[in-house]
């Protein structure tokens, strides 16, 4: 009886020892020959509406299928770190938290096709860095963000069939090769399998990397389905993606000002780069390793499909030399230029004069110089270093300057004109240097013509000739450390301050060199807005537009006029004197019939009496038919002519 006690008490102890199976769903252990095994788990009962959360902790294959389980928790699957393969299929899925793939540090496959999922938490990617295939076919996914491409750097099978996605993110071509840029390994067997098929695709510029990616062979990039089609613009919908062609796309195409720009130490650079592209491209500055400039940098477009860039450069030293690359983008494509500085210098050193060193028999050591009587006593550091004196020019500037005669010139830079130092014993130089010192008086400053970008400043100097130098020194009214220095002379009177900010406060001053500190007279001035300029080009434009309206149908009625006169004077002239006596003498007559008038006649009988003079009768006679000269008369009327 104890043994059988004993056998019943260990088999039970053996069964609660059994790691515990989800009562919905079915473990199966997979032994193999050397003892080690793996388990699998299917949850597939149609009253499932959660995800299991007392699965094995073995378990290497979870499969949760054909339930209906609607939503995938937080850390729905914590404690199996030793999950590889998760799949959630032909479920009612229709939400995904975040952290519901936290600590699965070894899956490798994530499938879940099949079910209502329409926004996917990308970000949740990352707690999966051994993740290579993902199956998110025949979802409800509209959109891919761009962010998604980070996560999806590692993934080699990737299904998005049958969604309702119309367009690619460029970035997330960009990841596949060729346009990855990353070189075919040394295993080319290993392939990258997409599915895209089965999605209302819209062709235009967006997905063009994508339609030039399916018209690629002989590549490492592999599509389920080789038989894409658009389903938009109308001109395109039905249209294979192997013959589709988009007008409208224009992949980037980059300039630069100089490929080799060599420039003195501690100058001023701008580099240049201008690109085309349609849509219009971006563009983005970046050493030779990659890594971003933290420079100024302006970027503008000045018209659809065109846009430059100007990278600045101040008082540069040998660590700004080298190779700057200027990248261009827009969803056609990519494409590069750079640009070689150098950076011209001497390194100078002031050479010391050699040591003597001696010993003093009391062990100190004593160091002279030749030249010297008295020696010095020093004590020696076990290494001696001297420092390379850098020899740093003034900036240089590409500000411009009107030459006297009005015109508008290149400021020379400023080291073009060292200034000259003499010296002399006991300091006479100096002396003499500050007796010739001359009072500058600086009149009428003032700041005309502003724009959004430049400025002219005008001035009136006195006391100096016309080729004394000035220095003029502009910057932004809040930021007195930004100062921008420009060399002129005198006799100019005017400079063109260039490459302002719009609807900025500046103020800018003007001092001669040589003059005593603090009597440089400074005026401030405010950029004009870009919205500025655009209103009173458009007020001008309505004005024109409003003058042109009126001024028209004016001289088209005065051209007109002009032109009715001229053929009435041609036709007087044709006719002659005759015709026109004719029509103004002559009368025509109608016959009247003969018949009897009385003079006592009825209200109703109108008869039409004149005087004529006998000239009268005898020309209407003469024009008058026989019936009219044979006009009925009585014995008591005197002779008339009825008309």
């Amino acid at each position: 009886m104890y043994r059988l006690l004993v056998a019943q008490v260990l088999l039970s102890c053996w069964s609660v020892a059994q790691p515990f199976c989800p009562s919905q769903c079915t473990c199966v252990y997979h032994g193999r020959s050397d003892g080690t095994g793996s388990r699998s788990v299917l949850c597939n009962d149609p009253d499932m509406s959660d995800i299991p959360v007392n699965v094995p902790l073995d378990t290497v294959k979870l499969r949760v299928e054909k339930t209906a389980v609607r939503r995938v928790p937080t850390e729905a699957f914590y404690y199996l770190s030793e999950l590889r393969y998760l799949w959630i299929t032909y479920n009612s899925v229709t939400s995904v938290d975040p952290g519901s793939f936290y600590n699965l540090k070894v899956l490798h496959e994530l499938r879940l096709d099949g079910n209502m999922i329409a926004t996917f938490p990308w970000e949740s990617l990352k707690e999966m860095p051994s993740l290579r295939t993902l199956d998110l076919h025949n979802n409800r996914l509209t959109s891919i963000p761009v962010e998604a491409a980070a996560y999806l750097v590692n993934i080699t099978y990737l299904d998005i069939s049958s969604n309702k996605l119309t367009t690619l993110p460029s970035d997330l071509v960009d990841i596949w090769p060729p346009f990855s840029g990353i070189l075919p390994s040394a295993n080319a067997s290993q392939k990258i399998v997409l599915g895209l098929q089965d999605n209302p695709w819209y062709c235009d510029c967006r997905i063009s990397k994508l339609i030039e990616l399916s018209k690629m062979a002989s590549i490492s990039v592999v599509l389920m389905d080789q038989v894409l089609t658009c389903s938009g613009p109308e001109n395109l919908a039905g249209v294979l993606f192997q013959r589709a062609e988009l007008d409208q796309c224009l992949k980037p195409s980059v300039m630069v000002s100089a490929t080799k720009i060599t420039s003195s130490l501690g100058s001023n650079v701008l580099l240049r780069c201008d690109a085309t592209g349609f849509p219009t491209p971006t563009l983005l500055w970046t050493r030779a390793d990659g890594t971003a400039v933290n420079n100024t940098v302006v970027q503008e477009s000045p018209g659809e499909g065109v846009r430059w860039s100007i990278l600045s450069l101040h008082i540069i030293t040998f660590k700004d030399a080298g190779d700057y690359h200027c990248k261009a983008k827009n969803v056609a494509g990519n494409a590069e230029a750079y640009i070689t500085l150098s950076v011209d210098g001497v390194q100078t050193s002031t050479p010391s004069p050699p040591l003597n060193i001696t010993k003093r028999p009391d062990d100190q050591t004593v160091t002279s110089f030749p030249g010297t009587r008295t020696p010095l006593y020093t004590t020696l550091t076990p290494a001696l270093t001297t420092r390379a004196a850098m020899t740093t020019m003034p900036p240089l500037t590409t500000r411009k300057s009107p030459g006297p005669g009005g015109g508008i010139q290149r400021s020379p830079p400023a080291g073009d004109k060292p200034a000259k130092i003499q010296q002399s014993k006991g300091g006479k130089g100096s002396m003499m240097s500050e007796k010739s010192k001359k009072k500058v008086d600086l009149k009428d400053i003032e700041v005309v013509e502003v724009t959004s970008d430049t400025a002219v400043l005008l001035w009136r100097a006195e006391g100096l000739p016309s080729n004394a130098p000035l220095t003029m020194f502009y910057f932004p009214y809040d930021a007195k450390d930004d100062k921008e220095t420009v060399d002129a002379e005198v006799g100019q009177g005017k400079l063109l301050l260039e490459y302002l900010m719009p609807n900025q406060v500046y103020t800018v001053c003007l001092v001669a060199k040589g003059s005593v500190s603090g009597k440089e007279q400074c005026v401030d001035f405010t950029t004009l807005d870009n919205g500025e300029e655009d209103g009173q080009n458009k007020v001008l434009m309505i004005a024109s537009g409003i003058a042109c309206a009126f001024a028209v149908p004016l001289i088209v009625v005065l051209v007109y006029k002009i032109i009715c006169l001229c053929c009435k004077g041609n036709r007087s002239r044709n006719n002659g004197p005759d015709d026109d006596l004719s029509k103004e003498t002559y009368v025509k007559f109608e016959t009247l019939t003969m018949k009897q008038r009385t003079l006592n006649g009825q209200a109703n009988d109108l008869w039409a009496r004149r005087q004529t003079q006998e000239s009268e009768r005898m020309l209407l006679c003469s024009r008058s038919s026989i019936d009219s000269q044979m006009t009925y008369k009585s014995d008591s009327s005197r002779s008339e002519y009825l008309c």
